[in-house]
């Protein structure tokens, strides 16, 4: 029977420690950041590699960087790295001057201190052009004219 009560109290002390281990790992932020690789290395286990990805468009490109600059400003960094991953998107940020100049956005020192994304939202929700409604026209990427910076993608 001694045996039985060293077992229970080991198990006791075994069960302490994970729930010691895991509330460790929860404050430290790092509990949510191994789930997250686990799960984007699941993505990647199931993604099929014999079917290649389209080419990342331009467009793609900065619509990524966009919502990757949201997901990192939000503290949202492992489901950025999902993200960076999942697309194809350079592991390296876009410099956000480049997305900027590419966009044509102009910004206020104020602005900076925020995501872009949050700026362009703004500016559509504020702009009273059309009886309040901004008229959006279907692009076709395949029309883009090609650089070395475009890749020509699908009609959105």
């Amino acid at each position: 029977m001694n045996g039985g009560l060293f077992t229970l109290v080991a198990m006791a002390t075994i069960t302490e420690l994970k729930c010691a281990v895991r509330e460790t790992l929860e404050s430290r932020g790092v509990l949510a950041q191994l789930k997250a690789r686990i799960r984007a290395e699941v993505f990647s286990a199931l993604d099929d590699q014999r079917e290649p990805r389209p080419p990342l468009s331009h467009e793609n490109l900065l619509i990524n960087e966009l919502i990757r600059e949201y997901l990192e400003f939000n503290k949202y960094r492992y489901t950025a790295s999902v993200l960076t991953a999942e697309s194809g998107q350079p592991e390296a940020p876009l410099d956000r001057q480049f997305l900027a100049n590419e966009l044509k956005v102009a910004e206020d020192p104020s602005s900076k201190s925020v995501p872009l994304l949050y700026g362009l939202v703004s500016h559509f929700m504020n702009s009273g052009d059309n009886g309040g409604k901004v008229f959006l026209r279907g692009a076709s990427l395949t029309a883009v004219p090609t650089t070395s910076n475009t890749v020509p993608g699908p009609d959105v």
